[in-house]
C-alpha cells in the first residue's frame, strides 16, 4: 500500500498570501469608492470612452429693416483644407491625399488670389495630416467652393462653417456694424447693432448625448438625451429701406463730387423719434471690413456744432421770458470784459438790426448780446441739458458719446451760445429737434422697432416722451424764425431753399479745434458745416440733421440734403399728389424668381436702367429691392447663370460700381472721383476669376449718346 505525503505549508507563506489578499481587497475598494485613481477621474474617463456628445449649434439672430428686408444674416461658409498624409490613400488609383503639389498650388493660387510659393509652402508641410491655407482659404462662398470642387483635385476638401453676411454691403454699415468669428469660432459683434445687441442676437447651443460602442456607434436600447438649441432673437430696425437708399445715394454722389473728409446724415420721424435713415461717407463693407474709422460719426464722435445751437439759445431766452425779438443791437463785433473780440461770420455785421434778424442772418453777436443782457451761464447750461446735450441719448449704439456743455467764464459762455467750445453729436440734435416738431414735447430717438425671440415672444419699442421742455408759444416763434432763415433770400440758410417745400431750419459752421489744443485751424476748409431742419413747417413729419467735415463748399452738404428732402417728401407723399413738390418715385418690387425679359421690359418702360448679369432666364438676386428710386436709376439684376460679361460702365458712379463689382466678385481699383470715363476691360468681355479691372472716374458727366459715339468711331 502506497503512503501519501503530507505537505506542510509554512505559516510565513500563509501570512504573505493573507496580506496580499487584504491589499488587493483594499485596492479594489479604493477604486470602487474613490472618484480619482492616480489623479485620473475614473468616471469621467469611462464617460469619455463610452459617451458621445454632439453640439447643436444655435443660429445668430437676423437683422431686418422695418419692412422685413434682411440686412444681416448667417450663411454657410467654407474653409479649404488639404490632406497631406499618404496613409489616407488606400487605392493609388483613387488618391485621398495631395499627390501633385506643384499643380495643386498653381491652380489654387489663381482661385484664391494667393502667391504660388505661399500655397506650395502650405502643401509642403511635413509631419502633418492636413493643412489649411490661411486667411484667404477661409470664409469661401458656396460659388467659390463649387468652383474648386469641380476641379477634382485629389486631397482637397472643405470644412463647413457659418459666417455673418451683409447682402447690401456698405448700406447702413456703421449702424448695423459687423460680427465675426473669434479663435474658437464663436461669432461676436464688434461694431454697431451687432455689438450692442450681441447678447440678444446670440443663441444658446444645444446638445445630444448618447452611449456609444467601441466603433463609435450608438448602443441600441440606451437612452439619448437632447437639449434643444435656442436660436438668437431677430432684430427689426426702424430704418426704412427706401429712405436709407435716398441717403446712401445722395451721400455717395456728394462724396464723389466734392473734396472733404466726411459727410454724415440722420433722417428721423419727427412725431415718434424713429430713425428712418442713417448714413456716412466714406463708409465700409462689413463683409470685408475695410474700415478706417471704428467710431460711428453719428453717435460716437462729439464735435463743436456751431450755429445750429442758436436755436436752443433763443429757445432758452424765450422760455425765460426775457426775449424781445424787435429789440435791436449793433452787429459786427462784441468785446468781452477780458478784451476778447467776438465777430460775426462776415466780419462786419449788418449794422444795427433786431434780434430776430440776428437769428435769420446767423449773427454770433446776436446771441452774445442776449447772454450779456438777459441770460446767464447757469440758465443756458441747464436748458441745453434739458434738451439732452451733455448726456447720452441711450439709443443703444456702442461707444455713444455724451458730449460736453460745461462752460463757466464769460468768453466760454458767449462761445457756447453760438456752438463753439462745446461738444455735441448728431443723434443729440435729432433728439433736441423733436421738441420743436412736437409742440415742446421732447422725444427719445430710437433705432430698434422690435425684437422677436425664437419662441415667438415680441418686444416692441414705441414713442417715448421725456416731457415738455418748451411752450407752444416758444415753438411757434422758433418755427417762424427757422422758416425765414431758409426761405428769405438773405437768410443764412437760403441755399437749402426748395420751391414748394416749406422747410424750416438753421445752419451751422464751426471752426475745428487744433490738435495741439491751442486755438482753431485756419482756412475756409477747416470747418464743420451742419444743418438742422424739418418739414413741413406747420406740422413737421421729418427731421434731418447733416454735417460735412473739412469742406470749402457749402454745396457739398446742401446738394445731398436737398436731394434727400425731395425724395423723402415724394416717398411719403407729404405734400399731396398734385402739389408742386410731388413727382412720383418709381417703385422697385422684389423681382427674384421672375422672368428676366418681362422684368427688363417693365423697368425700361418706367424710365429705369436695368443692368443684367448673366444670360439666365430667371432673376436670382437684385439691387435695390422693395425700394423707391428716381428715374434713370440703375437696377442690378442677377440671373441664374455664371457667364457674366463686363457691362459698358460709362457714367457709372462710384456707388454703382461698388454694387456691380460685389456681384462680379473680381478685384478692381478706382482712380479719381465722379463718374466713370475709362475701364481697362472692354464691355462684352467674359468675366474670369483672374481678371483685374482698373476704373478711372472724372467729375464731369459725359453726356455723349451711344449713337454719337458710333458716329465718332466711323469718322476715325
Amino acid at each position: 500500500m502506497r503512503r501519501e505525503k503530507k505537505v506542510k505549508v509554512s505559516n510565513l507563506v500563509l501570512i504573505i498570501a493573507l496580506l496580499f489578499f487584504l491589499l488587493l481587497s483594499a485596492r479594489i475598494a479604493y477604486i470602487a469608492l474613490s472618484p480619482e485613481v492616480d489623479n485620473i477621474n475614473i468616471q469621467e474617463l469611462a464617460s469619455k470612452r463610452t459617451t458621445k456628445t454632439i453640439i447643436l449649434n444655435a443660429n445668430r439672430g437676423t437683422i431686418f429693416d422695418n419692412s422685413s428686408n434682411i440686412l444681416a444674416q448667417d450663411v454657410s461658409s467654407y474653409t479649404l483644407i488639404a490632406y497631406l498624409d499618404p496613409k489616407r490613400t488606400e487605392d493609388i488609383k483613387e488618391p485621398k491625399h495631395v499627390v501633385d503639389k506643384e499643380n495643386t498650388a498653381l491652380v489654387l493660387a489663381k482661385i484664391l488670389d494667393m502667391d504660388y510659393d505661399t500655397v506650395l509652402n502650405y502643401l509642403n508641410k511635413e509631419g502633418v495630416y492636413q493643412t489649411e491655407f490661411g486667411v484667404k482659404g477661409r470664409g469661401l462662398t458656396e460659388l467659390e467652393k463649387d468652383t474648386i470642387k469641380a476641379l477634382n483635385l485629389p486631397g482637397i476638401d472643405f470644412i463647413e462653417t457659418t459666417k455673418r453676411y451683409y447682402p447690401y454691403g456698405k448700406f447702413l454699415s456703421y449702424l448695423i456694424g459687423y460680427a465675426k468669428a473669434d479663435d474658437e469660432d464663436v461669432v461676436k459683434g464688434e461694431l454697431g447693432i451687432e455689438k450692442s445687441y450681441n447678447d440678444v442676437l446670440t443663441g444658446i447651443n444645444g446638445k445630444t448625448v448618447y452611449q456609444k460602442d467601441l466603433r463609435g456607434y450608438k448602443i441600441a436600447g440606451t437612452r439619448e438625451i437632447t437639449e434643444n438649441e435656442q436660436d438668437g432673437s431677430d432684430i427689426y430696425l426702424t430704418i426704412d429701406n427706401s429712405v436709407q437708399f435716398f441717403v446712401e445715394e445722395a451721400l455717395n454722389n456728394s462724396y464723389q463730387k466734392y473734396d472733404y473728409d466726411e459727410i454724415d446724415v440722420i433722417v428721423a420721424n419727427a412725431k415718434t423719434g424713429e430713425i428712418l435713415g442713417y448714413g456716412t461717407a466714406p463708409s465700409f463693407d462689413p463683409n470685408i471690413r475695410d474700415i478706417k474709422n471704428y467710431m460711428d460719426p453719428n453717435s460716437s464722435v462729439a464735435f463743436e456744432p456751431g450755429s445750429t445751437m442758436k436755436i436752443y439759445t433763443y429757445m432758452a431766452a424765450l422760455e425765460a421770458g426775457v426775449y424781445k425779438g424787435n429789440d435791436t443791437y449793433m452787429s459786427g463785433r462784441f468785446e468781452t470784459k477780458d478784451k476778447t473780440v467776438i465777430r460775426d461770420w462776415n466780419k462786419v455785421g449788418w449794422g444795427r438790426i433786431t434780434f430776430d434778424q440776428g437769428f435769420i442772418y446767423s449773427s454770433n453777436t446776436a446771441v452774445v448780446n442776449i447772454m450779456d443782457k438777459y441770460l446767464d451761464a447757469s440758465k443756458l447750461r441747464d436748458y441745453f441739458k434739458r434738451l439732452g446735450f451733455g448726456s447720452k441719448t441711450n439709443i443703444n449704439l456702442p461707444n455713444e458719446a455724451a458730449g460736453e456743455v460745461d462752460f463757466r467764464y464769460e468768453t466760454e459762455v458767449f462761445n457756447a451760445a453760438f456752438g463753439q467750445g462745446i461738444l455735441t453729436t448728431p443723434i443729440q440734435h435729432i433728439k433736441a429737434l423733436t421738441a420743436i416738431s412736437n409742440d415742446g414735447e421732447l422725444l427719445n430717438p430710437y433705432i430698434i422697432k422690435k425684437i422677436v425671440k425664437s419662441n415667438g415672444e415680441v418686444e416692441e419699442n414705441t414713442r417715448t416722451s421725456l416731457g415738455h421742455v418748451a411752450s407752444s408759444k416758444t415753438v411757434e416763434y422758433m418755427k417762424n424764425l427757422m422758416w425765414h432763415t431758409i426761405n428769405d433770400s438773405d437768410g443764412a440758410g437760403h441755399y437749402y431753399y426748395l420751391k414748394g417745400y416749406d422747410i424750416i431750419g438753421k445752419t451751422g459752421t464751426a471752426q475745428i479745434a487744433s490738435t495741439n489744443g491751442k486755438g482753431y485751424l485756419s482756412g475756409d476748409k477747416n470747418v464743420i458745416r451742419s444743418i438742422a431742419l424739418m418739414f413741413p413747417k406747420e406740422d413737421p413729419e421729418i427731421i434731418i440733421y447733416g454735417a460735412v467735415k473739412k469742406s470749402a463748399s457749402v454745396s457739398a452738404l446742401s446738394e445731398p440734403i436737398k436731394d434727400i428732402v425731395q425724395n423723402v417728401a415724394k416717398y411719403y407723399n407729404i405734400y399731396g399728389e398734385n402739389s408742386e413738390a410731388n413727382n412720383n418715385l418709381i417703385t422697385i418690387d422684389n423681382y427674384i424668381n421672375k422672368d428676366i425679359e418681362e422684368v427688363n421690359s417693365k423697368l425700361k418702360s418706367k424710365g429705369l436702367n436695368p443692368v443684367i448679369l448673366g444670360s439666365g432666364n430667371i432673376i436670382t438676386n437684385q439691387y435695390p429691392i422693395n425700394s423707391k428710386v428716381t428715374k434713370e436709376s440703375k437696377v442690378f439684376l442677377v440671373t441664374n447663370s455664371n457667364d457674366f460679361v463686363m457691362p459698358n460702365l460709362k457714367n457709372y458712379s462710384k456707388s454703382d460700381l461698388e454694387v456691380l463689382f460685389s456681384y462680379l466678385d473680381i478685384p478692381y481699383t478706382i482712380q479719381g472721383t465722379g463718374y466713370l470715363t475709362k475701364q481697362s476691360v472692354k464691355a462684352g468681355t467674359k468675366i474670369t476669376k483672374d481678371m483685374k479691372v482698373q476704373l478711372i472716374l472724372d467729375n464731369k458727366l459725359d453726356k455723349t449718346s451711344e449713337k454719337e459715339e458710333d458716329e465718332e468711331k466711323k469718322e476715325t
